[in-house]
């Protein structure tokens, strides 16, 4: 599967190197439209829940504990297939991965939006969960295959759009939905656009490189499971902590997480280091390119922020300043579709200017935004919060895009689809690490604010603004990381050579 670093990126419908956007074929761009399309509706799905729990709750007669597993349980399944989608892409190759994610989300969407009783409605969104974590991987890595690398940060762009703009749309949509439907119609809305992707999917998706024929290695499959499924529920226990005690300390899971995560990065390199038929699960030499690592760094702190605004922005619009759930949803909106829309335009920056000259501003704007927002109270106008939230998408935007191109364009085309999967598995990571931030840091003031007698409003505001504390010093952490990004994106030879082995069907 290795090919020298100066070979071009495999695929039977690429355009040469230096050709302008205008060369690729007409198939490649409905390939890439349906693709962008898929990924915003299942990323969508992601957040919508967060708005529905209170209707839920009535309906199915379950705690707001419980209702949140509908959110973990989604988290858990992302970061639990995302590893395997590097192997899954090689597999199934891009027409086999696109049925597999679109059928897996279809089903879960059609079992959730049915479902009798909690317990199916939790199996329908790990069964969506799992389609979603297939996408993402196959939406990048397509992208890097069949677009020349003086188009990738204009395609890019539009990958920036799905991720930002696809989840700061979920509350608003579902609060539009629930003002007049049940929540059943958060799903039953979704689901015949999955089913018309699905179809003219399986009609125009082809293959865009050689499928391998490695089989799968279990073992790293579970270590996997147990590394990732055991950080992200470690940390996504964090913040539920403070109000009841957990089902198992928050320690064992995370510890236990660590352990595992030791064991699969053992697994693999030995696979990598092996001339077996079995390759690893999760390729980590994408991590010897220096351009890739700090990248997906700098991604990781950012990732951070975002997630952790994305939780204790709505609680505290809600729960300080007493806004309706729908108002809530639309404060947010502008700051995700402003980072979305900008996306595009980021991108076709970076194919002129690299990533340093946009990562690096959009950080110190993201930095400033966090600093804002350390000052909020009850008293706060909710207009400063809607201005503080624009200026820290509009960052994000310039932070994402660039970010993206250069981590995978450090690699060689045989990597794109582990790099891929190594950026989803660190996006999820980054995630419940932000939020388990966020949350712990307001929890714990609030809390003792609360012990003190103060208001719950007022010191859940105060907790809240403790939390963007620590967001700012993290922010800050990134700007200095920004200065060891390259000017221009990150050349494939940054890579592992190309004969390191790696197993006989790799």
């Amino acid at each position: 599967m290795a090919t020298p670093d100066s070979a071009p990126p495999v695929a039977t419908t690429a355009a040469p190197a230096a050709a302008p956007p205008a060369a690729l074929a007409r198939q490649d761009v409905l390939v890439i439209a349906l693709l962008l399309g898929s990924a915003f509706v299942v990323i969508l799905n992601e957040t919508t829940m967060s708005v529905a729990l209170a209707p839920l709750m009535t309906d199915l007669g379950i705690t707001a504990s419980t209702g949140q597993w509908l959110t973990t349980a989604f988290m858990l399944t992302m970061s639990v297939v995302i590893p395997a989608t590097g192997f899954l892409l090689q597999r199934l190759g891009t027409r086999g991965a696109f049925l597999l994610a679109m059928s897996l989300f279809s089903a879960g969407t059609l079992l959730a939006a049915l479902s009798p009783s909690f317990a199916w409605l939790l199996t329908g969104r790990i069964v969506q969960a799992s389609g979603t974590a297939i996408m993402m991987p196959l939406l990048m890595t397509t992208i890097m295959t069949i677009v020349p690398p003086s188009s990738r940060g204009r395609i890019m762009g539009n990958i920036a759009f799905v991720m930002a703009a696809a989840p700061a749309l979920g509350p608003a949509l579902s609060g539009v939905v629930l003002n007049s439907l049940s929540w059943r119609w958060v799903f039953g809305l979704v689901l015949p656009i999955a089913l018309i992707a699905l179809a003219v999917g399986a009609f125009y998706v082809r293959d865009t490189a050689p499928r391998t024929k490695a089989p799968l290695d279990v073992l790293s499959l579970l270590l996997a499971a147990f590394a990732f499924g055991g950080l992200v529920y470690g940390l996504s226990s964090i913040g539920e902590a403070a109000h009841a005690a957990p089902l198992v300390p928050v320690w064992v899971p995370i510890v236990l997480g660590f352990a595992f995560l030791g064991l699969f990065v053992w697994r693999q390199l030995a696979l990598q280091r092996s001339t077996g038929p079995v390759g690893p699960l999760l390729d980590l030499r994408v991590f010897t390119a220096g351009s890739f690592a700090i990248a997906l760094t700098i991604m990781a702190v950012s990732m951070v922020a975002m997630f952790g605004s994305l939780i204790l922005l709505p609680l505290y619009l809600q729960d300080s300043l007493g806004l309706e759930p729908l108002a809530t949803g639309l404060i947010v909106l502008p700051g995700g579709l402003a980072m979305g829309l900008l996306g595009p335009t980021v991108g076709r920056a970076f194919d002129r200017v690299g990533a340093r000259p946009l990562v690096l501003p959009g950080l110190v704007a993201v930095t400033v935004a966090m600093g804002a927002l350390t000052t909020i109270s009850t008293t706060t106008s909710p207009w400063f919060v809607l201005g503080a939230h624009v200026v820290l998408s509009l960052g994000l935007a310039l932070v994402f895009t660039p970010l993206f191109t250069t981590a995978l364009g450090a690699l060689r085309p045989a990597l794109y689809s582990h790099g891929s999967a190594a950026i989803g598995t660190v996006q999820q990571l980054a995630g419940a690490a932000g939020i388990a931030m966020f949350v712990a840091v307001m929890t714990s003031r609030s809390v003792a604010l609360g012990e003190e007698g103060v208001a719950a409003p007022v010191a859940l505001a105060d907790g809240v603004a403790a939390a963007f504390v620590w967001g700012t010093a993290v922010m800050l952490v990134a700007v200095g990381l920004s200065f060891l990004l390259r000017r221009g994106a990150a050349a494939p030879a940054d890579a592992e050579p190309a004969d390191a082995p790696v197993g006989a069907a790799h």
